[in-house]
């Protein structure tokens, strides 16, 4: 739990270091972001989902990405020391993030199988 926790905080440094619309100062305050991005994940987004499951449906899953972009910038409302410029960048964010966390997790994952 501890090295998934590190391997989150270190996507979203890196994430926000390649991005200019989006900055984390000091640099702990990137663990506190992957914290309450994994506690709004885990909590507000399926409530969020459930309730726009006919606009995802009528655009093919699309409306997904807004709604990842909508819990990286309420999380961004919550922190103080994470800013991001707009929902635009704030789905960029959550994109960038998401692949920088399973590149992250696939090198050192240790997992046998």
């Amino acid at each position: 739990m501890i090295a998934r926790l590190i391997l989150s905080s270190v996507a979203v440094g890196i994430t926000a270091y390649f991005m200019d619309s989006v900055t984390i100062e000091p640099w702990w305050v990137a663990v506190i972001v992957a914290v309450v991005l994994g506690a709004i994940n885990a909590v507000v987004k399926p409530v969020v989902r459930l309730f726009s499951l006919p606009i995802t449906i009528l655009t093919l899953g699309l409306f997904s990405l807004v709604i990842n972009g909508l819990m990286v910038l309420l999380c961004a409302w919550f922190i103080e020391g994470f800013k991001v410029d707009g929902l635009g960048s704030a789905i960029l964010f959550s994109i960038i993030l998401a692949i920088v966390n399973w590149v992250l997790n696939m090198m050192f994952s240790n997992d046998e199988k």
